[in-house]
């Protein structure tokens, strides 16, 4: 019985199959209208490894993502509903979703924002946090930033290699606001959510 019960799936097929089908959804919708370099985001880039985390439950990649986005899709969200409901534009982060030039659909398909960072301390609480996913995330990033320097537009600002927000940086060389962009992610974003996450979710049993 024991067996039985440890072998059931902590995540429920039909979920599985519903964001599945979400994701599948919204692929072409984004390549169409945004272009490959958009997935690149941390946030796109987290719906897609929460898919795999979602159909192989495993708690490193879910708790890497919830390291990754947990914190700024809150930030998003935040800045979503100040928009929403009183005009305000708060941080500015949000500032596409009330553009009329963006397709109702893709726009429609970005409120995922919404329900990621709920679904991953969800994912977190059912699998368990992994300790190792702040460093895990550290090395994904660095390895996104610059993927993101050398193959997406100035114009697109991906995950902000070219400055903060749609502001391109001029105070410093190109290449040492990189560097210090993935110092700041990991050291500034990453491990205090590390940290937080750490403390209130139970730890993963495969951590040991």
């Amino acid at each position: 019985m024991t067996q039985l019960i440890a072998s059931l799936p902590v995540i429920p097929l039909l979920f599985k199959w519903l964001y599945t089908l979400f994701v599948a959804v919204l692929i072409p919708a984004y390549w169409r209208y945004y272009g490959p370099g958009n997935f690149l985001w941390f946030s796109d880039l987290a719906l897609f490894l929460t898919l795999v985390a979602v159909w192989l439950e495993s708690p490193l990649l879910a708790s890497t993502q919830a390291v990754s986005v947990g914190l700024l899709e809150l930030v998003w969200l935040a800045d979503f509903l100040v928009r929403l409901v009183f005009g305000i534009e708060a941080v500015g982060l949000t500032r596409y979703m009330f553009d009329p030039k963006i397709p109702l659909l893709v726009r429609g398909l970005s409120l995922f924002h919404i329900g990621l960072p709920f679904l991953l301390f969800w994912l977190v609480w059912r699998l368990g946090y992994d300790p190792r996913a702040w460093l895990v995330q550290t090395l994904i990033a660095w390895v996104v930033l610059p993927a993101c320097y050398f193959l997406t537009r100035p114009k697109e600002n991906v995950n902000w290699v070219y400055g903060p927000a749609k502001r391109r940086q001029q105070w410093m060389a190109p290449q040492l606001y990189l560097l210090l962009l993935m110092v700041f992610f990991s050291v500034c974003i990453y491990l205090p959510t590390h940290l937080l996450l750490q403390k209130v979710f139970p730890a993963a049993r495969t951590s040991g």
